[in-house]
């Protein structure tokens, strides 16, 4: 059973940099989709950034694309989320979130099987 954990998290004044990490452990497959999410108090949980494994494929929300950057080390099991040019509507709860499959298609909270406990981003103005 495949198992996240997340970690990076911190607090940072706007227009800093955190960089995350989900290192993935049990894993049975080379293909799988890991996306990040993230939740504020009193919102709902909303898609960030998704990655494939299996050919590195990516999509970012509108609200960070070009801030923020999704990668991999395959070799360590571990999908990275470099958050730059930070700002305080940042700041949520960054969950790790994983489904082994063929194929990396969904930005919803629904679509994905596992997740990790989640780390803290706190963005100050």
């Amino acid at each position: 059973q495949v198992q996240l954990v997340e970690s990076g998290g911190g607090s940072v004044q706007a227009g800093g940099s955190l960089r995350l990490s989900c290192v993935a452990s049990g894993v049975t497959s080379s293909s799988r989709c890991v996306a990040w999410f993230r939740q504020a108090p009193g919102e709902g949980r909303e898609g960030v950034a998704r990655l494939y494994t299996g050919d590195t494929t990516t999509f970012y929300a509108g609200s960070v694309r070009g801030r923020f950057t999704i990668s991999q080390d395959k070799a360590k099991n571990t999908v990275y989320l470099q958050m730059n040019n930070l700002k305080p509507e940042d700041t949520a709860l960054y969950y790790c979130a994983a489904r082994e499959n063929l194929y990396c298609s969904s930005l919803l909270p629904q679509w994905y099987t596992t997740w990790g406990q989640g780390t803290q981003v706190t963005v100050s103005s």
